[in-house]
């Protein structure tokens, strides 16, 4: 590869904070609102024109479960039952007896929503802004380099929070990452105007699909909170593609267009001829299930999240099933902790169901939620720096309940904490306890 030399420059230092966020998803929003909360001065860094990341730009309007696995005891709590609060309120949100998908919100309201929440707690946003660098040296972070419509900058702060994704600041801070064997692939959304309920969908995909380059894919959508006759489609994969490479992003961004505007055409040919089917909305953020992992001090682990492991220190609840999308065959696997185990390939090609507790000789009562500790968002290296988001530390299976939504927004609100402690007490995150992050949480309305 043949390189260029880049003139040494002054760059200008255009904030500074307490804590600096980098990424605006929200995970993202959910850290910096705990800090500020908490008294910081913060700063949040975005690349796109707003917040939310695949709640709001990736058009997932589907927030999970906060109960327990008997509807019994709310486990998730925090700035995401605020959330939902406000969504209600405002007409925008559809609650289902589904514990998959009990919360269907409208993704433009969400958007308002978080804007105004920027704007109550006074942090400074930077919308259209780029992480280019990092300035770090001796274990510490001093700045990050960004670019906007302002050219270059710096950003300064006593403390940084990595919630790109991607790990942008984790890749150039040189932590070991990994990926997995099995990278679950992603989806690009959009929104379809039109009653597919008069329609056999599946039999016509079936059937028609290969005429317009569809396979037999296991997918899913849903009903937009407040929009009559528009549907969020989750219906296909996007397969082969390493979506942490630049080349691989921009195939799979095109591919998910190109698989839209067929699904179109098969119903504009095979559907309903009663009903105007029309493309509404396209994601502007495709929906990546996974790219790469860095290492922290923990590992959170499948067979822990399945028999319900308790910690002294725990920042997070869930009940979320451990949720493999298959990587090439059209299919998904399903882990439930009642034991459950189902796989569907397909449209309604194919379901097996197992169980894998009997499998496993277990007995007595299934677990009815699982946690993770504070030691997962600890890492070995930089003592004023934390990575909160997909690029969690976890094996495939844990990984496969984790990374979905009410669970990242979670480790966003640990981050936060995490990070306002470290500047109140003026200590490393290594050294910081984290029972007193589980208590501030519980404190700031947290079910932890």
């Amino acid at each position: 590869m043949q390189t260029i030399i880049e003139p040494q420059k002054k760059i200008s230092v255009i904030a500074e904070a307490d804590v600096c966020v980098l990424g605006g998803s929200c995970t993202g929003v959910f850290a910096a609102v705990r800090a500020a909360r908490l008294g910081m001065r913060v700063v949040l860094i975005e690349r796109l024109n707003r917040l939310g990341g695949v709640a709001t730009a990736g058009l997932v309007n589907i927030w999970h479960t906060l109960q327990d696995m008997d509807d019994r005891e709310q486990i998730i709590a925090g700035l995401t039952d605020e959330v939902i609060t406000v969504l209600n309120a405002r007409g925008a949100l559809t609650v289902k007896n589904n514990r998959s998908s009990t919360y269907n919100f409208n993704p433009m309201e969400l958007t308002i929503i978080l804007d105004e929440m920027i704007r109550e707690h006074g942090i400074r946003l930077m919308l259209h802004t780029y992480y280019s660098a990092v300035v770090a040296e001796d274990g510490r972070l001093d700045a990050v380099i960004v670019e906007n419509q302002d050219g270059r900058g710096a950003v300064r702060a006593k403390f940084f929070i990595d919630a790109t994704g991607d790990g942008y600041v984790c890749r150039d801070l040189g932590i070991e990452q990994y990926v997995s064997d099995y990278i679950q692939p992603p989806t690009a959304c959009f929104n379809l105007q039109g009653n597919i309920a008069g329609s056999d969908l599946k039999g016509i995909w079936k059937e028609h699909g290969a005429e317009f380059g569809l396979t037999d894919d296991w997918g899913w959508s849903a009903r937009v909170a407040g929009l009559s006759g528009i549907t969020m489609r989750a219906d296909m994969h996007i397969f082969d593609v390493r979506c942490d490479r630049a080349e691989d992003l921009t195939r799979a961004e095109m591919e998910g267009r190109r698989q839209a505007r067929a699904m179109l055409s098969l119903l504009q040919k095979y559907g309903d001829p009663e009903e105007n089917y029309a493309i509404t909305n396209l994601c502007s953020s495709l929906g990546l299930r996974e790219t790469v992992h860095y290492r922290t001090r923990m590992q959170a682990k499948e067979i822990a999240l399945l028999t319900g492991e308790r910690y002294d220190a725990p920042i997070l609840k869930g009940t979320y099933p451990i949720d493999i999308h298959h990587h090439g065959d059209g299919g998904i696997t399903i882990k439930y902790l009642d034991g459950t185990r189902r796989t569907k390939w397909g449209k309604g090609t194919r379901t097996e169901i197992s169980n894998w507790r009997e499998e496993m000789g277990l007995s007595g009562e299934s677990a009815k939620y699982y946690q993770i500790p504070f030691d997962v968002l600890v890492g070995e290296r930089y003592e004023n720096f934390i990575a909160a988001g997909r690029m969690l530390n976890a094996d495939a299976g844990a990984y496969g309940a984790l990374r979905v939504m009410v669970n990242l927004n979670q480790l966003g609100e640990a981050a936060g904490v995490a990070a306002a402690l470290c500047c109140e007490y003026n200590t490393s995150l290594q050294s910081l306890d984290g029972r007193l992050v589980s208590e501030t949480l519980r404190k700031g309305g947290s079910a932890v």
